[in-house]
């Protein structure tokens, strides 16, 4: 062997073992955190509303699910007020390492960052979606001691009664608020948005007769519906809703072109690692095409909608530039 095969032999054999001694050193050290199995501790879901409602009701199932799966308890923490800001926020400012997420509505990233002047937060840049949870159609309903049974009586009672017709919603920007406002602006009355923390007191309000029409999503009034104190009238969608296929469309009810629904879906702090996303959107994607649990998200009136983290941005996206055409339109505004 010559010295310069030799040579040529000893740094091959040289280069090899340092090559061996870094893969080591690799092994060896700390994986990153978010490459670490998660969650490896109880997990926090922020329902921005009061307990009672639809949102609150379907975000409870999933935490159960999900802590099942998980071997991890993830708790419910209900931090309800201004539309949902206050919830959302806090969990915008949190750390974003995937253990606080919010039930996040239609209300906190679609339609609050034109209804109120201020926000604490920034809708769009400040979370990182995971999953649309849930779609569900509203309903116009009055109470079954209200004299109106359809579209054109109600429309003709709020002109007859200018500034004497209340109508409620479970609070500022929420889809029933919206759906009132577009209502007032398409037949020209003059109604009053009563704004409530929640669908449940909105709901008692319209049975007391402090109000006399709500747009309900269908989850929160299937059971008062089923129960005989309010009266459906149609349905918000463009489309019937295969939960009440009897009822007619508001657009089939005499005002074409009315299409609102409510939804909501999960979402974390922006900066959380994609595979902490990712880990939550597979098992929430899992939870919600489980039949058991599509069976109880049905019965209570909120359809099982999935999505991929970027459906679902794009989603949001799209619903925060319709719904600012509205609350421009109605010049409602929220200090």
């Amino acid at each position: 062997m010559t010295p310069r095969s030799r040579s040529a032999r000893r740094l091959s054999t040289g280069t090899a073992l340092a090559i061996l001694f870094g893969a080591a050193l690799t092994a060896l050290a700390p994986l990153p955190a978010a490459a670490q199995t998660f969650p490896s501790k109880p997990v926090k879901l922020v329902i921005p509303f009061p307990p009672g409602g639809s949102l609150d009701n379907v975000g409870r199932l999933i935490a159960q699910k999900l802590s099942e799966a998980w071997g991890q308890q993830v708790v419910i923490e209900n931090k309800p007020g201004a539309g949902g800001n206050i919830g959302a926020d806090a969990v915008a400012k949190s750390p974003p390492d995937g253990y606080t997420v919010v039930m996040g509505a239609l209300s906190t990233h679609a339609v609050n960052p034109s209804l109120y002047r201020t926000m604490p937060y920034d809708a769009a840049k400040d979370f990182a979606p995971i999953s649309n949870v849930a779609i569900t159609p509203n309903v116009l309903i009055v109470s079954v001691k209200s004299p109106i049974h359809t579209l054109p009586e109600l429309i003709a009672y709020a002109k007859a009664n200018p500034g004497k017709v209340n109508f409620g919603s479970g609070s500022n920007g929420s889809a029933g608020h919206l759906a009132g406002e577009l209502f007032k602006i398409d037949t020209g009355t003059d109604v009053m948005h009563i704004p409530y923390k929640g669908g449940a007191p909105a709901l008692q309000a319209l049975l007391a007769g402090d109000t006399q029409f709500m747009f309900d999503n269908l989850a929160n009034a299937m059971a008062q519906v089923k129960g005989g104190t309010v009266r459906p009238i149609a349905v918000t969608t463009a489309q019937r809703s295969k939960l009440a296929p009897d009822l007619p469309t508001m657009a089939e009810a005499g005002m074409p072109g009315f299409d609102i629904s409510t939804w909501f879906g999960l979402l974390a702090p922006a900066g959380t690692p994609p595979e902490v996303i990712a880990k939550w959107n597979a098992d929430v994607v899992k939870v919600l095409n489980s039949p058991d649990v599509r069976e109880k998200m049905l019965a209570q009136g909120a359809e099982p909608s999935p999505t991929t983290p970027a459906e679902f941005a794009a989603f949001i996206a799209k619903e925060r530039d319709k719904y600012a055409k509205i609350v421009k339109a109605s010049g409602a505004k929220v200090d």
